[in-house]
């Protein structure tokens, strides 16, 4: 199999992996929101605000930096491994003994306990991180395939049964603490690589050395975006809090799909090449027209579709976070672009320029942010969305010396695929218009969207189209050959 072939198998994998996962997951998220408040979801969001930050220390640096090294061996996978399982159980100590203040600050009490449970997943995570950068490094994707529907499958039962009993905020709780248990049980089952009884600090400071820049990069970004759910639980209600990562969480498990699919992909097969300049750029210009094609219909869509899908799936007592559901596909219909551009960057070595970019960006939204939060919820999402805007620039800004690829280049590889999705978003949004029941709109305009964006692609000859389907064909005659 050719290495187009190859990274394309493997992103395949990656995809479906993440599809089938999401597609559980969504299933599971409408059952719970059907039976339980949005004041609950809008109390476990108070606690994702504390574990997500926790886990940056976990996900982020070091696992990147074994990606992005040319030929790390048991003994950089060993050193990280212990590290990390150590590191890991500090943080969990000290979420414990904190989780009593965390909870006063949030004027909710019984976050206590709640706070204290949700914690081990970052334990477990930290069992499991170095599997994945294993994974990752090997172009192994098809192992993440069967660990995370595992998981996502045995939480999905046990969170729907719990919730059914009347377990109220512990059965989301049980549903995310399980779902990540089983996924890092069946990695370690199915993973060939296991830690040796070998440590070594000065492979670990080699590796600190290029992996604490990106840490600190991540951890600025997630504390950027976790400031915001932090904020309004404490400024304003559980409910508005819960329509705000609703209307957030439903765009974002499309991007989750695919952005994280091509960026789990695209860094160590980047990596593979980061001594060939033109190659890095090809690739990455390659990334960001493909994922965009697909990215840019799916968010116009969705925000066309918003009001039918939300009264359809999560019933009425939702309907509050449409607007908010609308603003978050435009943010996230963007984010191909910064994908590839990090990517290209973190493959390059370049991690420096990497946290230079993340401490611009988070000074300029850290100012929208205090000037939107005055101004009501609605109003920080929007900032949110103006954010994005300033962030596409910044990330591309290095890639014109790195790579030779300046931003108006990005933009115009990316116009094909803008300009017809808006076209089809607007077309799909006037059938609401017609004023039929929701599943006869949603069929029709699901319907009539894929026509028209395929329609189209096929009339003007976009060249991702014919990318994708000269691969398809490839990836199929090998098959027939090789059965």
């Amino acid at each position: 199999m050719d290495n187009k072939l190859k990274v394309f198998s493997n992103l395949f994998w990656r995809f479906f992996e993440r599809c089938g996962a999401q597609v559980v997951s969504f299933i599971v998220t409408i059952v719970l929101a059907r039976i339980l408040e949005p004041e609950l979801y809008g109390l476990t969001s108070k606690v994702a605000v504390i574990t997500s930050i926790l886990l940056v220390f976990v996900d982020s640096g070091m696992a990147n930096a074994l990606i992005q090294k040319k030929d790390p061996d048991d003994l950089d996978f060993s050193s990280v491994f212990y590290f990390n399982v150590s590191f890991c159980l500090l943080l969990y100590i000290g979420l414990f003994f904190l989780a009593p203040t965390i909870s006063n600050l949030y004027h909710e009490p019984s976050l206590t306990p709640v706070m204290r449970v949700l914690g081990l997943t970052v334990v477990v995570a930290g069992v499991k991180n170095v599997q994945q950068a294993y994974v990752s490094k090997t172009l192994q994707f098809k192992r993440f395939f069967f660990a995370t529907l595992g998981g996502t499958l045995f939480s999905a039962v046990l969170g729907i049964s719990m919730a059914y009993m009347g377990f109220g905020v512990w059965a989301l709780v049980a549903q995310q603490l399980s779902n990540v248990t089983v996924n890092t049980v069946i990695l370690w089952l199915t993973v060939g690589w296991k830690p040796k009884k070998m440590f070594s600090f000065q492979r670990l400071k080699g590796l600190l050395s290029y992996g604490w820049k990106l840490l600190a990069s991540s951890l600025l970004d997630t504390v950027y975006l976790k400031i915001y759910p932090l904020i309004i639980g404490v400024k304003y209600s559980n409910s508005d809090l819960a329509f705000f990562e609703r209307g957030n969480s439903m765009p974002n498990l499309i991007v989750e799909n695919i952005n994280y699919s091509i960026d789990s992909v695209l860094l160590p097969v980047l990596s593979s090449e980061q001594d060939h300049k033109a190659q890095v750029r090809d690739m990455t210009r390659r990334a960001i027209k493909i994922s965009s094609y697909i990215m840019m219909p799916l968010m116009a869509g969705l925000a066309a579709c918003a009001e039918p899908v939300v009264r359809l799936l999560l019933t009425d007592k939702w309907l509050p976070c449409v607007p908010f559901l609308q603003v978050f596909c435009i943010v996230y219909a963007f984010y191909p672009l910064h994908t590839a551009n990090l990517n290209a960057i973190k493959a390059m070595g370049r991690s420096d320029v990497f946290l230079k970019l993340e401490i611009i960006k988070k000074t300029v939204e850290t100012l929208v942010l205090l000037v939107t939060m005055r101004y009501g919820v609605f109003a920080m999402a929007l900032g949110q969305l103006f954010s994005g805007v300033l962030s596409q620039l910044i990330n591309a800004w290095p890639n014109r010396k790195l790579l030779d690829y300046r931003y108006l280049q990005q933009l115009k590889d990316m116009a094909p695929s803008i300009l017809l999705s808006a076209f089809m978003g607007f077309c799909v949004s006037g059938i609401l218009r017609f004023g039929l029941n929701d599943i006869l709109t949603l069929i029709i305009q699901i319907l009539s969207g894929i026509a028209i964006y395929a329609g189209l692609s096929v009339v003007f000859k976009v060249d991702s189209f014919r990318y994708i389907l000269s691969i398809i064909k490839k990836l199929f005659s090998n098959r027939k050959e090789n059965a």
